[in-house]
């Protein structure tokens, strides 16, 4: 067996370990990552991020071709089938990957395909897929091994009918009728997916209500158009038996309700990918989702092993893991930059999609804070009306008093990128963290940027 000495050893090459790897390089060491996956970029690029916003990209353009009457002179409404738009997914993946190799390849970064495993907190064997095992021995070690789905024990998920967020990438054929199990961001997000291609959905929420942790009226928003399209959302049920049939799925619910549909897609949590690592023989133990603990500086127990992204909880974002990486690489080879990532956008990629920062009314009610809203309705903007994406609206939160933005909520076309023009002024420090930027700001017209100017003279409005 061939031993390797590294500075850094990086487990996982998801945008965390990607973001590890690449700092670490550019700071001048010696870097390998371990990859158990044949290919880089993990479950980000192959199964989760990458493969569900191309779908819902595709999707998006057959309804607009469907439903616009200026393409009736092109032809007639078509339909799509689900694997038609998942080779979509599967080109814009083959180019993630390329372009992830070669950022390996030009930092000079050894890449090792095959599961790694501690042996003790400075030394991972590596059982490759092309040389068998080998041996790294490294000073730091980042645990960046991404997260699968919540697979609950009691479904049988080698049933060709039940899917899970990934294996539903596999799915050979377009559902009449589908079940899904779970309404957070995945649930969701593949709801729209499913419904734009004409498939009935039946959308199970646990919960009280849709993706709680957002502002109020844009859950509204959400629970509407999904309705709106079709739609079936169930709050507040929890499944007790899940059968697969060779015709369909039963999922027999608590409240004594049974559905039934062509597939189910059980999309109800995540757990981490820490079980087959060797942990106990570096004394780190997880939580009952497979999650490390670690501190402000992404250290974990062990004073040489960092861990970043999926892998650590929350907030369970793309974006996130790959600043986290980045921070730990700072952190642990006291470079500028390691900080805590603690104020993340939501991107939620429906259709329409939403986008947040900073306090929800709720939140500032709480906190007795004296907030006013002002609001831009897109169906108002000329930018809107010329693409026909008029479905949405901007609201700003912001103090009464000093004109501080305490919050960013957007709902509709383009809203993650939306978003980050307010995120940019709520970082300014004191008096620049203002309205008054909006206000006295000029925007190109028209664009859908100017629902800032909108969203600040109706807020203005209701102060003075």
């Amino acid at each position: 067996m061939t031993t390797r000495h590294y500075d850094v050893v990086v487990l996982g090459t998801g945008p965390a370990g990607e973001g590890a790897a690449m700092n670490a390089a550019k700071a001048g060491k010696r870097v390998a990552v371990i990859e158990a996956s044949p290919r880089v970029g993990g479950s980000c690029t192959h199964l989760g991020t990458i493969p569900s916003k191309a779908l819902r990209h595709a999707v998006k353009e057959i309804i607009a071709f469907n439903t616009n009457p200026m393409f009736r002179d092109i032809g007639e409404p078509r339909w799509f089938s689900f694997p038609k738009v998942l080779d979509r997914a599967n080109r814009v993946i083959d180019q993630q990957v390329l372009g992830r190799t070669e950022y390996y390849a030009r930092n000079r970064i050894d890449v090792y395909f095959g599961r790694g495993r501690f042996k003790d907190a400075h030394t991972i064997e590596v059982n490759t897929y092309e040389k068998g095992p080998e041996e790294l021995v490294a000073d730091k070690v980042v645990i960046a091994t991404g997260s699968r789905p919540y697979h609950p024990a009691n479904i049988d998920f080698t049933h060709p009918r039940i899917y899970c967020s990934d294996s539903i990438l596999t799915l050979s054929h377009t559902p009449r009728s589908l079940i899904i199990y779970g309404a957070g961001v995945i649930g969701c997000e593949y709801a729209s997916i499913f419904c734009g291609l004409g498939v009935r959905v039946e959308l199970i929420n646990p919960g009280k209500k849709l993706l709680s942790f957002l502002d109020d009226e844009i859950t509204d928003a959400l629970s509407y158009h999904l309705r709106d399209g079709g739609i079936l959302i169930r709050h507040n049920e929890t499944f007790e038996k899940v059968e697969g049939s060779d015709r369909d799925v039963t999922v027999t619910m608590a409240s004594g309700k049974k559905l039934r549909a062509d597939a189910l897609l059980f999309c109800n949590g995540r757990s981490g990918n820490t079980e087959k690592l060797g942990l106990e023989n570096i004394g780190l133990e997880t939580n009952s989702r497979g999650q490390l603990a670690v501190n402000d500086t992404y250290q974990t127990a062990v004073e040489n092993v960092y861990a970043a992204g999926d892998v650590i909880g929350w907030p369970s974002l793309a974006s996130a893991a790959y600043d986290q990486g980045r921070s730990v690489a700072a952190n642990m080879l006291g470079l500028e930059g390691g900080h805590f990532i603690s104020e993340v956008p939501t991107g939620i990629y429906t259709i329409p999609e939403i986008s947040s920062i900073g306090k929800t009314e709720s939140e500032l009610t709480a906190e007795k804070v004296p907030y006013e809203v002002g609001r831009a309705f897109f169906k108002n903007t000329a930018r809107a009306q010329i693409t026909g994406e008029a479905v949405g609206m901007l609201k700003l939160l912001f103090h009464r008093e000093t004109l501080e933005i305490l919050g960013i909520h957007c709902f509709g076309d383009q809203a993650s990128e939306i978003v980050h023009i307010g995120q940019a002024i709520m970082k300014q420090p004191g008096e620049l963290n203002s309205l008054k930027y909006f206000l006295n700001t000029t925007f190109n017209y028209p664009t859908m940027a100017e629902a800032y100017r909108v969203a600040a003279l109706n807020g203005f409005n209701r102060v003075f």
